[in-house]
């Protein structure tokens, strides 16, 4: 069940961002000639219209071709023919509904919050070695780690995590006042647990506080702003040689990890709320994606829209579409190899497991 569920997410997912740039299209004046979810092969599909509507055969992506998008026409409601801001919102609008989908998710998945911990340092036990003067102290509000913000209470071990040592810079808001710690010692000693056991931490605890309305929402906000954040960490990373494509996850992987989350679940109630959580940051992910600057990607075609667009102002000449369908298709190609790359990688790792 809770793969099934993972495929809805996907699925509805698709959905909604191919549903932003179909209903702004519509609401521009571009025809739009079909309207597909997923790709390859359609095993559905009607017309109502001027628009096609289809499910394919493969899980994987989704359309809305709008007339003249990849290619010259002469109708006066094709994509090229609208004027720049409007093919401008048709673009981002995919984006921007996945994106706005995360926050709703969100939404659902703290409405049940009691409490929230928050990155401001609550006490410290005996025989920490971080606390004093030149230290942290009880009240301290952690802002940076290593010049990356801290969002929420886990950016904090995250952020440690990516920087080996221990020695790092931190800047606290203390009394009011940002204080700077720069080669700041945090080494983790053994502390006693309650249990009897003993095991190795920093020896300092963050506060909880009890969960307001406004709580709620800037959790919601600043989780997805730290979402954001960590697509640009692993950009960094991949770019960086850090990791490499065995790391990449795909939609396999993704489904196979939903569901493994859902089953570790103590009850049904949290299997859900579990996954939702999933959807909400895969729905961030998927809006952050698909506008880096990669043809094929709606991010590569804002873009090339932006360059045309100044292109044709400084020569007064418009320029064939055909071009730049080109450079979309072969975008295309190799988006799909990877992917191919990614699942079959997945899979592999699946039966493997």
């Amino acid at each position: 069940m809770s793969i099934i569920f993972a495929i809805l997410i996907f699925s509805f997912l698709i959905f909604i961002h191919e549903f932003g740039h179909f209903i702004t299209a519509k609401m521009s004046g571009v025809q739009v000639n079909e309207f597909a979810v997923f790709m390859g092969p359609a095993i559905w599909k009607k017309q109502v219209g001027e628009t096609l509507y289809s499910i394919r055969c493969i899980p994987i992506g989704g359309y809305c071709a709008m007339e003249g998008e990849d290619e010259s026409s002469e109708n006066p409601r094709s994509l090229n023919a609208a004027a720049w801001w409007k093919r401008l919102i048709i673009l981002v609008a995919g984006a921007a509904m996945n994106f706005v989908t995360g926050l709703l998710i969100l939404c659902i998945v703290f409405a049940p919050a009691k409490a929230f911990v928050q990155p401001v340092v609550g006490g410290f036990e005996e025989g920490c070695t971080l606390s004093g003067e030149g230290g942290l102290q009880v009240g301290d509000r952690i802002l940076e780690v290593d010049g990356e913000k801290i969002y929420v209470q886990s950016d904090f071990s995250l952020i440690l995590s990516l920087n080996p040592g221990d020695v790092h810079d931190l800047v606290v808001e203390r009394n009011g006042n940002k204080v700077v710690l720069n080669d700041f010692l945090m080494e983790k000693h053994e502390f006693p647990n309650e249990d009897g056991t003993n095991s190795e931490r920093f020896g300092f605890s963050f506060t909880v506080k009890e969960a307001t309305f406004g709580d709620k929402l800037a959790n919601v906000w600043w989780t997805s702003v730290d979402w954001v954040r960590t697509i640009r960490l692993s950009l960094q990373m991949l770019f960086t040689g850090k990791v490499g494509i065995t790391d990449m996850t795909g939609p396999v992987g993704i489904v196979q990890q939903m569901g493994e989350v859902a089953d570790a679940s103590p009850t049904r109630v949290d299997a859900v709320m579990n996954m939702l959580y999933f959807a909400a940051y895969i729905a961030v992910n998927l809006a952050i994606m698909n506008l880096l600057p990669i043809p094929a990607l709606d991010g590569g075609r804002v873009v090339c829209l932006l360059i045309t667009t100044v292109i044709e102002a400084i020569t007064h000449k418009k320029i064939n579409p055909k071009y730049e369908g080109y450079i979309h298709a072969a975008g295309m190609i190799l988006l799909l190899i990877l992917i191919a790359v990614i699942m079959f990688k997945d899979i592999i790792f699946i039966f493997k497991g």
